[in-house]
């Protein structure tokens, strides 16, 4: 693939467009409207697949490389969106996870996988891969393309490649009893106390190689109310998958073990696989290479993404942040605008790498 000079005064402005847009996870289609639209000139063909990704393919199958873009981020309706440029910055929710992606992969995908012959490489623009999205979209992608390999595109994170996949077990728990007043009926079992007391148990004692993350808890109806019901949302992550299976197994053993006139009801929501690929992988060497050809580092590290899914259905897969960035899943989020080039340079390396046997002159 030849040298190309990317604008990223062009790339920040698609960036900071769809970042504006509301998209938070199971509410993507007003970006996939703007995505649509944006793509509607561009070489290549595209299709909506069945789960909603948006499908852009350079060729026909088989697909030597699938490259997985998300396009949900963590923000509900009710966030203000908004971009603001700072000191050198561009600051806004969902801009770093997952907008400067999208941007990136569109504008060296549309320059450089465009040519005479057809290459085997299929950009997907990802559905529910944030939240309790469950890797919806990639899980699809990876079933019904089945390429050879897999990049995910991320955002944050460009000083860096990550080639093992934080898995997750995501579950919430409910507690229900009687109720009563706080001073009449003294003594009934509290839901909430009662929850409380199962989720110190589970912070202070997480088991090896798990963290544990209460991430929201509800319950009671008043100050004054012994509380009817309780419930949280817990997340356990690991790069091990056999420590996430043993702490699943072990909820089974909770349910008996609540306050008498208590009941405990354990739903597992989500549960994103562990997975990881040696250095030693062809593929893993291929983005090395790629990267140290333009000067970028070639440190390994571990994260959660749409890769998760390609190594849990045997695909070789890794993850490129495409930019640098802080206050990730934030209001806060920001990106330094002068690391949007470095991300664009090192996707076009990195597909000129890998598809190399593929690659035709272009003129």
């Amino acid at each position: 693939m030849p040298e190309a000079a990317f604008d990223p005064a062009a790339i920040a402005a698609d960036a900071v467009a769809l970042a504006e847009l509301h998209g938070g996870t199971g509410h993507e289609q007003v970006r996939f409207d703007w995505l649509q639209e944006r793509l509607e000139q561009a070489p290549g063909s595209r299709h909506v697949d069945g789960v909603g990704n948006l499908v852009w393919a350079f060729g026909p199958p088989p697909y030597r490389l699938a490259v997985l873009v998300h396009v949900d981020d963590v923000f509900d309706e009710a966030t203000e969106r908004g971009v603001t440029r700072r000191d050198g910055w561009l600051c806004g929710p969902g801009i770093g996870d997952n907008a400067i992606a999208v941007a990136t992969t569109v504008a060296v995908a549309e320059r450089e996988l465009a040519g005479p012959g057809p290459l085997p490489v299929a950009v997907v623009f990802t559905v529910g891969e944030e939240g309790l999205g469950g890797l919806r979209g990639a899980r699809h992608a990876c079933r019904e393309l089945a390429p050879e390999a897999v990049l995910a595109l991320e955002g944050h994170g460009c000083d860096r490649v990550f080639t093992d996949a934080v898995g997750s077990l995501r579950v919430r728990f409910t507690v229900t009893g009687p109720g009563g007043h706080s001073w009449w009926d003294r003594g009934r079992p509290s839901a909430v106390h009662e929850l409380a007391g199962l989720l110190n148990v589970m912070i202070t004692s997480v088991p090896a190689l798990l963290t544990v993350n209460v991430g929201l808890v509800e319950g009671g109806s008043g100050v004054n109310a012994i509380a009817a019901r309780a419930s949280a949302t817990v997340e356990w992550r690991a790069t091990d998958q056999a420590a996430l299976d043993r702490q699943e197994a072990a909820l089974a053993g909770l349910r008996p073990a609540v306050a008498a006139g208590l009941r405990l009801s354990v739903e597992r929501l989500d549960r994103r696989p562990a997975g990881s690929l040696p250095v030693t992988h062809p593929l893993v060497a291929a983005v090395l290479r790629a990267r140290s050809s333009i000067g970028l580092p070639v440190t390994t590290a571990d994260g959660s993404t749409d890769a998760n899914a390609a190594l849990a259905a045997g695909i070789p897969a890794v993850a490129l942040g495409c930019c640098q960035g802080e206050d990730m899943h934030a209001p806060t989020e920001r990106i330094r605008a002068d690391s949007i080039a470095t991300g664009a340079a090192q996707l076009r390396v990195v597909l000129a790498e890998v598809l190399e046997p593929y690659s035709k002159p272009r003129n």
